[in-house]
């Protein structure tokens, strides 16, 4: 998947939102103001960092060597993939929703109905 077809597709989740908190070539993703996102929008191919279930982050690492621990983030939850076109495009599109699951249901109830999610099952 190339890059601006991952944006779009980042931007479709629900409840999205995307600002650049920390420089020019960061764009983050957020649902509730919680990351679970965050693409390099300057390098080519460029690479996005998606929050995982640290079950699941070893055997994607030692899958595929287009995805490494998270840079600059906690290596046990966060992934980032390189956009190299080795990864097939429904995996990452798997792997961006399973993100956003694990982001969306950690959020307080309070939070998950002001961001529009009142429907959506997660902590008390």
């Amino acid at each position: 998947m190339n890059r601006p077809a991952l944006l779009d597709f980042l931007a479709a989740q629900r409840a999205a939102t995307s600002d650049m908190p920390f420089d020019d070539s960061a764009l983050v993703f957020r649902v509730g103001g919680k990351i679970f996102a965050i693409i390099d929008v300057k390098e080519e191919p460029g690479s996005v960092s998606l929050k995982c279930d640290p079950a699941m982050s070893g055997d994607l690492r030692a899958a595929w060597p287009c995805i490494r621990p998270g840079w600059h983030l906690n290596k046990e939850h966060w992934n980032t993939i390189a956009l190299d076109g080795t990864l097939p495009d429904e995996i990452l599109e798997d792997l961006v929703r399973r993100s956003w699951e694990l982001v969306a249901s950690s959020l307080s109830r309070s939070a998950r109905e002001k961001a529009g999610l009142a429907g959506l099952s997660g902590r008390k």
